[in-house]
């Protein structure tokens, strides 16, 4: 049986206005009672699922308003003047997201501590069921938002997740199902997925933390047995691994950014990398370079080919040459900085990043000279001059094997000083929402609601977004399908999140 978990109100004064917000706050916690028990999955009660699907429609709801202004056009000379209406969007602020946001543990309120406690109507609920029951459920899409919504909305609970020391119970599932993606998971799932880890890395002693956190094993990761590996650097494994799968499949350069992201700000805080992770991230560069080389040749050849033809069509697809030649050229950049910082800030601390890059250091050689990428591979070579004259002092005197080898680099790593190293900028990447993220959540929440609530909505009444008079007059026209084109292009133009670098 289901335990509720009773919300704790504060009511500081007794204004209606305050009271109705208190009840407003109330309502909009109360899934939470259903959500958080203590009798196991909270996924396999369809009250607790139908519940979630509620509060995800409530927090992500946005009223927009849409206001007409007219004005004369009067481009020509003419006496005659067009009417052109002009169309802004509004959004009203939403007092379920700011009951969320401003929902604090029942065990702990730091407001309380720094004496300026919050005058605004907000609740209680327990963290600890919280963050044990979402762990319990995120191979379920809605508990992923949720988890992402608390996160991004709520600093408390952010808090509150990045002091916990099981930071396995929640990294595990994710990683599991980002393993899994190809299968069987959402596309808006890896997204949100993905973000939830870009934010989590945001905080360097959340990094430091899961390299300390020691795995037995790994039993679904099936490709090599994962032994006594790092929480980080299974991270590190599951991310480059959906690196190289977006790679060859769905090449969403969105998706690829985060997870570059999420490893730059892992990069300077690795410890003890495994063996495994060290060598998939020299792999993931050589990936990158034969894209990046073949790329590179084809907008050669598309260039002295329009030379010779002077077509549009031939110029066109050599602007997307170029783009896509300047995309990877980004990536291949934003994997040498990640191998810089190991290199520059954690290289004692790393051995095994020094063996696989020793071992494939031919990969780095067409760089070395390269205008693009030379000052980003000077710091890998000024290790390998480091540690290849040393071994070569050495060589003749015994046969090296692996282990052999590896021992030269831990003992040798001892008289590193990182002289010759170049000071590069540390990356920081920070997550941030577009100035309208409804226009993604919206439709992603009713979408979810929809196919998996237990509640029946009338789908022709459901009105997501105000239409606008033009192209209600468009509809009626017959032209319904090609507005509907080009709003749906705009929105995916504008529902992009935003990665930002922190310089």
């Amino acid at each position: 049986m289901q335990k509720p978990i009773y919300i704790l109100m504060e009511i500081h004064q007794a204004s209606w206005k305050e009271l109705v917000l208190q009840l407003v706050a109330t309502f909009v916690l109360l899934p939470l009672n259903y959500l958080v028990n203590n009798t196991g999955d909270g996924s396999k009660y369809p009250l607790a699922e139908s519940s979630l699907h509620v509060l995800l429609i409530l927090i992500h709801y946005q009223k927009s308003i849409l206001s007409d202004e007219s004005m004369t056009d009067k481009s020509d000379d003419s006496a005659t003047s067009e009417s052109v209406s002009k169309v802004h969007v509004f959004s009203s602020g939403n007092t379920f997201t700011k009951a969320l946001a401003n929902a604090r543990d029942v065990e702990f309120d730091r407001s309380d501590l720094e004496g300026n406690a919050y005058s605004g109507p907000h609740v209680r609920i327990p963290f600890a069921s919280l963050f044990d029951t979402l762990c319990m459920c995120l191979s379920d899409e809605g508990a992923v938002l949720l988890l992402y919504s608390l996160l991004q909305g709520n600093s408390y609970f952010k808090e509150y997740v990045l002091v916990r020391t099981d930071m396995d119970t929640m990294l595990m599932p994710i990683l599991e199902t980002l393993y899994n993606a190809s299968r069987r998971t959402s596309s808006n799932q890896i997204y949100m997925m993905l973000i939830v880890l870009l934010i989590l890395s945001q905080d360097s002693s959340f990094n430091s933390s899961i390299h300390k956190m020691i795995l037995p094993s790994v039993p679904w990761y099936k490709e090599h047995l994962l032994h006594q590996t790092s929480l980080g650097s299974l991270m590190v494994i599951i991310l480059i691994r959906t690196v190289q799968h977006n790679l060859s499949k769905l090449r969403d350069v969105y998706l690829q950014t985060t997870c570059l992201a999420t490893l730059a700000n892992m990069a300077p805080h690795a410890h003890h990398l495994s063996a495994y992770a060290s060598q998939r991230l020299v792999s993931l560069f050589y990936m990158l370079s034969r894209k990046y080389n073949k790329l590179s040749d084809l907008t050669g050849d598309k260039l002295q080919s329009i030379k010779i033809s002077l077509s549009g069509e031939d110029d066109s697809v050599s602007e997307d040459l170029a783009a896509e030649l300047q995309i990877f050229t980004d990536f291949l950049r934003l994997v040498l900085d990640i191998l810089n910082a190991i290199l520059t800030y954690a290289l004692p601390r790393n051995p095994e990043i020094v063996y696989a890059i020793m071992h494939r250091q031919e990969v780095f050689q067409p760089f070395k000279n390269h205008p693009r990428f030379h000052e980003l591979v000077e710091n890998i070579y000024t290790v390998l001059d480091f540690f290849n004259s040393r071994m070569d002092t050495q060589r003749s005197d015994r046969e090296w094997s692996v282990q052999k080898v590896l021992q030269f680099i831990i003992d040798n790593c001892r008289s590193w000083r990182g002289e010759g190293m170049k000071m590069f900028t540390q990356l920081h990447f920070s997550y941030e929402q577009e100035s309208h993220p409804e226009e993604f959540f919206i439709p992603y929440v009713w979408q979810l609601a929809l196919s998996r609530c237990g509640f029946s909505f009338n789908p022709d009444a459901i009105n997501l977004f105000p239409v606008p008079h033009q192209v209600e007059e468009q509809i009626e026209d017959g032209k319904g399908d090609e507005v509907e084109e080009g709003e749906e292009k705009k929105v995916k133009e504008l529902i992009e999140q935003r990665i930002v670098f922190d310089p």
